[in-house]
């Protein structure tokens, strides 16, 4: 049973790098006409800069498994805003993809909050659209093998039941090749780990165990009755399972669903201890303040607490 970890979007390790750089809507507005490309165009290239420099560290640490920010184009998703942000990267994206897939790195992407695919407003159905077609476009562009797009199912407006069927027409509407990029994750309000496993097997798309969230949204489930069937929903895939995990900033009321900046390693070791059952590989999504650090920190606890046999860094291996 093998076990990969990775992080979120940011390396600590590189001080003041980052592939997130962008501009607001309303700046951009004020810049005059003449310059607003020009002004985008040094903003992405210097994306392109960084995430080069943090996939070629995640390479020399043996990290194998790493989500690609959500915000890596300015603006790229609001229609008042046109420009060509494919096309004319294809040399950036080609020339980092390539590295990527050289070194057989997992990359997903996880859209932000303003996608809800089930939304009651048809703009914001239509904006979600947008956000899944920005993201199928970009991981098509750099032609990373077998990436995928992490959503959570979203609104429950007028309910679970409807809100759940309007998921499944919406998703029906999609493209192809977006549905077959998709992964749903259970969230820590609304739709739990039992929601999310029925709606992944109705639909056919893989599910992500978030366990800091089903940790915040239960109704008294068992994880351990669960695991199977969550891990079988990527059987169709060449892709093992991946999970979420993160600890909570404080186990109170108010802060319990926040993350916090590391992990609690003895919860970690619990969680794999309750689910070594299946028997199987699977990555970990470190979700944590600290990313690449925290990732480490928990390396470093599992080397000093547990008898797992560590192959690279970032990878372990339980007999």
């Amino acid at each position: 049973m093998k076990i990969r970890l990775g992080y979120v979007a940011l390396s600590k390790a590189l001080d003041n790098i980052t592939t997130s750089s962008t501009i607001t809507y309303t700046n951009y507005q004020k810049l005059d006409d003449s310059i607003r490309n020009d002004k985008l165009d040094n903003i992405i290239k210097s994306n392109f800069i960084n995430l080069e420099k943090i996939i070629n560290y995640n390479i020399k640490n043996n990290i194998h498994f790493y989500r690609l920010t959500s915000k890596l184009i300015p603006l790229a998703t609001l229609s008042e805003v046109e420009y060509e942000y494919i096309n004319e990267y294809k040399k950036e994206y080609e020339s980092i993809g390539k590295i990527i897939n050289n070194s057989k790195m997992r990359i997903d992407t996880h859209p932000d909050q303003f996608c809800v695919l089930n939304s009651v407003d048809k703009k914001i159905v239509d904006n979600s659209i947008s956000i899944l077609n920005y993201h199928k476009n970009i991981l098509s562009a750099f032609k990373i093998i077998n990436s995928k797009i992490l959503i959570h199912v979203g609104s429950s407006s007028f309910g679970k039941d409807k809100s759940i069927s309007r998921f499944i027409n919406n998703f029906n509407k999609l493209d192809a090749k977006i549905q077959n990029m998709l992964l749903l994750e259970n969230d820590d309000k609304v739709y739990n780990i039992v929601d999310t496993l029925n709606l992944c097997k109705r639909i056919n798309v893989p599910m992500v165990l978030d366990y800091h969230h089903y940790m915040c949204n239960n109704n008294g489930e068992k994880i351990t009755s669960y695991i199977k069937e969550i891990f079988d929903t990527w059987n169709k895939e060449e892709l093992v399972p991946k999970i979420h995990f993160s600890s909570p900033k404080n186990k109170t009321k108010k802060d319990i669903r926040s993350h916090h900046d590391y992990i609690n390693s003895d919860d970690f070791i619990n969680f794999i201890e309750q689910i070594k059952f299946v028997d199987r590989d699977f990555d970990v999504m470190i979700e944590a303040k600290m990313k690449d650090d925290a990732l480490f920190r928990l390396v470093r606890e599992l080397k000093y607490k547990t008898n797992y046999k560590f192959i690279d860094e970032t990878t372990f291996v339980i007999e």
